[in-house]
């Protein structure tokens, strides 16, 4: 029986190159009828700018602030995504309804494969902006990543 892809998980940084990726994204759960969920992931603060902070304000104080500011950029993350799909969407009518929305913390490879395992995706598609080998070599990325370590499908289109 030949496999079939009724959720895919979009990955996005949501960043100005980012259309084509969703564009496709959208192309692919028109063609097979299938649900997309908008994943973004935030990254959390370094430890060295974590280790600054902390040692102004006490263990409470940091813990409070750190729940305070991420709620708020959620917030702020989701009305962005919101924007982007209805500008993106522009009146095209997805099989399942408006995508699903996720804004997530994280090492960004590691939250959207947990997320995929998740909600059982049956493909996962996002961007990437290194071109060079060099600098994926170099650098890695989180596409290099999620591509070697999903169990499902990845598409990852060039940005």
């Amino acid at each position: 029986m030949l496999p079939t892809t009724n959720h895919i998980l979009y990955a996005s940084d949501l960043g100005k190159g980012s259309r084509p990726a969703f564009h496709r994204a959208v192309a692919e759960a028109i063609k097979h009828d299938a649900q997309i969920t908008y994943l973004h992931v935030m990254e959390p603060m370094n430890s060295t700018s974590e280790a600054m902070v902390e040692s102004y304000l006490s263990q409470d104080s940091m813990a409070s602030l750190r729940q305070r500011g991420v709620e708020g950029v959620k917030v702020k993350v989701e009305n962005r995504i919101k924007a982007f799909i209805d500008e993106e969407l522009d009146g095209v009518e997805l099989p399942k309804g408006e995508p699903l929305k996720q804004v997530r913390t994280g090492r960004p490879h590691e939250v959207i494969l947990e997320t995929a395992k998740e909600l059982n995706v049956d493909m996962i598609v996002m961007g990437t902006r290194t071109h060079s080998s060099f600098g994926q070599l170099l650098l890695g990325s989180t596409a290099q990543k999620v591509l070697h370590h999903s169990k499902a499908p990845v598409m990852v289109v060039p940005l």
